[in-house]
């Protein structure tokens, strides 16, 4: 856990943004930037000599750019980097970033004048605190066994419903974990998958083509109407929410909604849930991932209600143990189960009656 002051290292070629951002930083009475590095080369050397808690990263620099800076980072340790970058014709390296491990992402303004800057002194901040709470999760040693998943606590004399629909909540840590799990379910997988994931706007697209190219099963991001068929992802949309609807002929079928507006979040876990809930009754298999806050909880806790399953991820393989935290202590989970054997445990639980 952090003691003392945050210790940032800023990386960016631009000796103006370097100045810009280590000015907005030092507003802060707990954070210190410790040192600067006009590429990923020099940030390389300079930090087992500074041993940041937070990294702040431009994606396209001379020499060592962004995105191999952060695979060379994250083989040898982990840490929390938060990519400063102007998304301008830049997205797909964003959501590269993001899916490599990166925690965050702030849009630098184009125009890099120092108002433009300073609007972004609060967000910069308070994504610097947050970071500075994350335990990375280590790197995976072949050598050592990850622990197991606690058993399924079933409701005595009840024997699970088939499953119709996977639906699975993320957050903060989620395009790289997905990157993991997803890519293990295999094409033929017998029903549908819905995922709620918090990611900026406009990037969930380009995510879901990523994960589409990578993976066995296919991967789309969720247009409205779409039917439910097995063996699809379905992700939603940055910026609405997704719901299931029923139809007459017995397909369900997508709804893309920008209400409820009073969420935290747009998609929200807890409304998606919730309509599956209502939908699939006890067929639905709920999965809660890493991520901040509370959002999935309320939708947990519906599809219980109806007899449905819920797994969560084990606070060992978790960016942040949020999300399933709060499920776990209100005693919602069925299993807990560590990120690498995820798909495992999904694929047996679907497979019980397909």
């Amino acid at each position: 856990m952090m003691v003392g002051l945050i210790k940032v290292l800023v990386v960016d070629d631009s000796a103006f943004v370097r100045k810009m951002i280590k000015a907005i930083l030092s507003r802060s009475a707990f954070i210190e930037v410790v040192g600067t590095a006009s590429d990923g080369q020099e940030a390389l050397e300079l930090i087992p000599q500074l041993k940041p808690d937070v990294v702040t990263l431009d994606l396209i620099m001379p020499y060592m750019g962004g995105l191999e800076f952060l695979r060379k980072q994250m083989a040898r340790r982990p840490l929390p980097i938060i990519i400063i970058s102007i998304a301008v014709g830049n997205s797909q390296q964003v959501v590269e970033a993001l899916a490599e491990g990166a925690v965050d992402f702030i849009h630098k303004p184009t125009a890099l004048a120092s108002e433009d800057l300073l609007h972004m002194t609060d967000e910069l901040i308070a994504k610097v605190k947050i970071a500075a709470k994350i335990s990375m999760p280590p790197l995976v040693d072949p050598t050592t066994t990850p622990p197991q998943p606690t058993t399924l606590l079933m409701t005595p004399n009840k024997p699970p419903a088939p499953i119709e629909l996977v639906a699975i909540g993320i957050s903060t840590g989620g395009p790289a974990a997905l990157t993991q799990m997803i890519p293990k379910l295999p094409e033929n997988f017998p029903i549908p998958i819905a995922i709620v994931m918090h990611m900026l706007e406009g990037y969930t697209e380009l995510y879901a083509q990523r994960l589409d190219q990578q993976s066995p099963i296919k991967v789309v991001e969720a247009k409205h109407g779409d039917i439910l068929r097995p063996g699809i992802v379905y992700i939603a949309r940055s910026g609405q929410h997704l719901t299931f609807a029923r139809q007459a002929d017995g397909q369900v079928a997508t709804r893309l909604s920008f209400l409820p507006q009073e969420t935290i979040h747009r998609p929200s876990v807890d409304v998606m849930f919730k309509s599956a809930a209502e939908v699939f009754g006890d067929r639905v298999l709920g999965v809660v991932m890493t991520g901040m806050g509370s959002d999935g909880h309320l939708g947990a806790a519906m599809i219980k209600s109806q007899g449905g399953l819920i797994f969560t991820e084990h606070e060992s393989t978790c960016v942040v143990y949020g999300m399933p935290a709060v499920i776990e202590e209100n005693g919602l989970s069925d299993s807990i189960v560590p990120l690498n054997l995820m798909a495992t445990a999904i694929i047996s639980q679907v497979n019980l009656h397909h």
